[in-house]
């Protein structure tokens, strides 16, 4: 599970050190038109991936309250959850400083009000601070420790109630992503299988 050494930069990385090279991204997500910069350096550059769609499509938002989207790249799980309901707050974080430009732009081009992207690893942004839903597809390239912490730290900033909701891939690290959800939080189920991903919630009780 660990990146393999390849001549491609690692998207979770602080500070990318490839040339930013940006494209403007059109997408019709939940009923709805997005528009995303994206930029080298940064995770699917070229277009939304599936599993991030597969996410979009079938997250569970809560009716108010917070919402995290950590790993949030250039914004798409996020600005979508906000576009989505206005009666939530959602903040969105991630280690790429370009990333995290990123979603500040996006969130400005699609009129989104209700939230912010921070930077810096994992929960580190928001320490302190409690959410209703957390959502996440997880940068499985950055090792299987990063995306152990991602879980089980997870409820460590949810209310009781809270969902942790996870796009995986069954044949890159979604077994061993499964046990880490069963053990954080004693069961989780499947919101739906489409094209070899599965969308995981495990809920704080």
């Amino acid at each position: 599970m660990r990146m393999k050494s390849n001549g491609v930069e690692h998207y979770f990385t602080p500070k990318p050190k490839s040339k930013p090279e940006f494209k403007l991204i059109r997408a019709h997500l939940r009923g709805r038109e997005f528009l995303f910069l994206t930029s080298a350096g940064v995770f699917s550059k070229s277009r939304i991936d599936l599993g991030t769609k597969v996410l979009v499509e079938h997250m569970i938002l809560p009716d108010k309250g917070y919402v995290l989207d950590v790993g949030c790249g250039y914004g798409v799980i996020g600005i979508v959850a906000a576009a989505l309901n206005p009666n939530i707050y959602v903040l969105m974080v991630d280690i790429n400083r370009r990333a995290v430009n990123l979603a500040k732009h996006n969130i400005r081009i699609n009129r989104v009000s209700n939230a912010e992207a921070r930077c810096g690893s994992l929960y580190e942004p928001v320490k302190g601070m409690m959410f209703n839903c957390i959502l996440s597809n997880p940068p499985i390239s950055a090792g299987l420790a990063t995306v152990r912490a991602m879980v089980t730290d997870a409820p460590k900033h949810m209310y009781d109630g809270g969902t942790l909701q996870m796009v995986v891939r069954s044949r890159v690290g979604g077994e061993r992503i499964a046990q880490m959800l069963e053990e954080t939080f004693g069961k989780f189920t499947v919101l739906v299988r489409r094209s070899g991903y599965r969308v995981l919630m495990a809920e704080k009780r």
